[in-house]
């Protein structure tokens, strides 16, 4: 078995999805899939655009059973690190098992969702055992109420990434109050990461994820933060786009070889312990 350490790192996709559909889903899902996505059409994936590794991310569908996610850990851990959905009472021992596995944070899907209160004791002790691992917490929400939450979850010492432009449809508007906020979040310094990735969700073209990316380089004042993910295979969307689509937007979205190094390389690879 090749060991991370031992697998050059040529790129790191940070956003794909693995399922099946005769998996057990929760019952408030709000899509289920009708095809299987499975570790191996990743990996395959990833070799037709020489990129070496990739996180996965628990599909809201599946819920907290991420049996399917771990099996790929394991069959391939010099490839492949995972973002989980867990309740916040899991124990420390399945925290423990968890990140031996090579998972590296978990995700709160929080679109149409009420917010919960993360200064609670409950998710206090929840994210501190998360930034003892040195976890990341990735948050898929509406970029409108982003900053008012935001604060809370940064207190227990964890990093943050926020999804997708933070799924915004009107674009990062500096002049929208909330959004500013979010902004000044970034021009702060906090441990905020922002993948820009799956620009469709946000039904913005090239043109409108140029603008995206400009406004978030100059709230950030540099581009160390920056992530890139396929969102493969692009769920809900699947008749819209695919990988190759996906990759070639990003070349159009990040033209310096520089920078797109640091998307694609520098950043995950410290972010996720490649």
């Amino acid at each position: 078995m090749i060991s991370d350490t031992n697998l050059p790192v040529k790129g790191i996709d940070t956003h794909a999805h693995i399922f099946r559909t005769d998996l057990p889903m929760t019952a408030e899902r709000r899509y289920a899939p009708d095809y299987n996505a499975l570790p191996e059409d990743f990996l395959m994936q990833l070799a037709n655009y020489n990129i070496s590794h990739g996180v996965l991310v628990q599909p809201s569908f599946l819920g907290t059973d991420n049996s399917f996610m771990l099996q790929a850990l394991h069959q391939y851990p010099q490839k492949l690190k995972g973002i989980a959905v867990v309740d916040p009472s899991i124990s420390d021992n399945e925290l423990d098992e968890l990140d031996a596995a090579g998972v590296v944070g978990i995700r709160l899907n929080l679109i149409n969702k009420p917010l919960e209160n993360y200064t609670s004791p409950l998710w206090q002790t929840f994210l501190t055992k998360l930034a003892k691992r040195k976890w990341v917490v990735e948050i898929q929400r509406e970029l409108d109420d982003l900053a008012s939450f935001l604060p809370a979850i940064l207190e227990s010492g964890v990093e943050v990434i926020i999804d997708h432009f933070g799924r915004t449809l009107q674009g990062i508007q500096p002049a929208n109050r909330a959004h500013q906020d979010f902004l000044d979040l970034l021009s702060s310094g906090a441990p905020i990461w922002t993948k820009i990735s799956a620009a469709y969700r946000c039904n913005a073209n090239i043109e409108q994820a140029q603008a995206m990316l400009a406004i978030l380089r100059t709230a950030y004042g540099h581009s160390e933060l920056l992530l890139w993910g396929s969102d493969w295979p692009n769920t809900q969307f699947e008749t819209q786009t695919d990988y190759t689509e996906q990759y070639g937007f990003m070349e159009a979205l990040l033209p310096s070889t520089y920078e797109r190094n640091k998307v694609l390389i520098t950043n995950p690879s410290k972010l996720f312990k490649f």
